[in-house]
């Protein structure tokens, strides 16, 4: 199942899961009015005393699976060490679980591995540092870039989720080949737009395509990891991303997810993942060098 990320804007953003052991429960509280005065919904799935002694598993499982089935977009769990709960919480696909111990290892949980799980040990460092490290955890974004394809490698995906890209695949090269491979690691089915020759002469000019639509379409059909194709008759992917209705919609290129949004006005409640360009391909580049070599010639 695919795991949760910032760039997700469903019913369950601002829903977090706590849970802890009776060594956690202090820290729990003052970490759970801390999250409130920071705008977000936590729900507590115990324990509440200090003194009956109980084992972390069972709320770490509970955090757990409240993470792994999306009810809430993150949790934080609380230990004597957090290394328990830490083991527990990370044998759900749908887990990342950082075990922090300093603010900086947190921000680097949560830029570098998309962690959407914190562990904390309620023995390992003050009250007053934990709050810091929760802050810290919170209020850093998913770095996107180079991690998003480092996450994708062990990100087991969810079958039921539709991933959707599109372009104008004129000439398929490796690059092309990298994104669809990245995108269909994030979902059950890959649908993608392929712009019409029409849309392709308004967006690239009066030359392009190359290769007509249809021939676009059946060699991006022939990739065992496409699910299905679609021809799109315009500039814009909003009415097509409406139609489709996918759970995460993906592009190649510089942009950050946030930037792609605003953009293109994707839906806030469809996920949004930017992965890097595979460097030394382009499309454009490739029909100078074709022209340039027939002129030579």
């Amino acid at each position: 199942m695919r795991k949760q990320s910032v760039s997700r804007r469903g019913p369950a953003a601002n829903i977090v899961a706590l849970g802890a052991d009776h060594n956690g429960v202090k820290l729990k509280t003052e970490i759970k009015a801390l999250l409130a005065s920071l705008g977000y919904q936590c729900v507590d799935a115990g324990s509440y005393s200090e003194t009956e002694k109980v084992d972390y598993a069972d709320y770490a499982r509970t955090v757990g699976q409240l993470v792994n089935s999306g009810e809430a977009s993150r949790g934080v769990l609380v230990c004597g060490t957090g290394v328990g709960m830490s083991m527990v919480a990370n044998r759900f696909p749908n887990v990342r679980v950082a075990l922090a111990r300093s603010p900086e290892v947190a921000r680097k949980g949560r830029e570098h591995n998309d962690a959407n799980v914190l562990c904390l040990g309620a023995w390992v460092n003050p009250v007053r540092t934990n709050l810091a490290i929760v802050r810290a955890w919170f209020g850093e974004r998913f770095g996107e870039d180079r991690h998003i394809r480092r996450v994708a490698k062990f990100t087991e995906p969810r079958r039921e989720k539709v991933v959707f890209t599109n372009g104008i695949f004129d000439l398929l090269h490796s690059g092309h080949v990298h994104l669809l491979k990245c995108a269909k690691a994030l979902g059950g089915k890959l649908i993608v737009g392929i712009n019409s020759d029409r849309s392709t002469r308004i967006l690239k000019g009066p030359t392009r395509p190359v290769c007509g639509e249809q021939d676009r379409k059946k060699l991006i059909e022939s990739l065992g990891f496409v699910d299905q194709a679609i021809i799109f008759d315009d500039t814009a992917t909003l009415p097509l991303i409406k139609q489709i209705k996918p759970d995460v919609v993906v592009k190649g290129g510089e942009w950050t997810a946030a930037e792609v949004r605003r953009r293109d006005k994707i839906p806030p409640e469809i996920e949004v993942r930017v992965f890097p360009l595979l460097a030394g391909y382009s499309t454009t580049n490739m029909v100078k060098t074709i022209t340039g070599r027939n002129r030579a010639a």
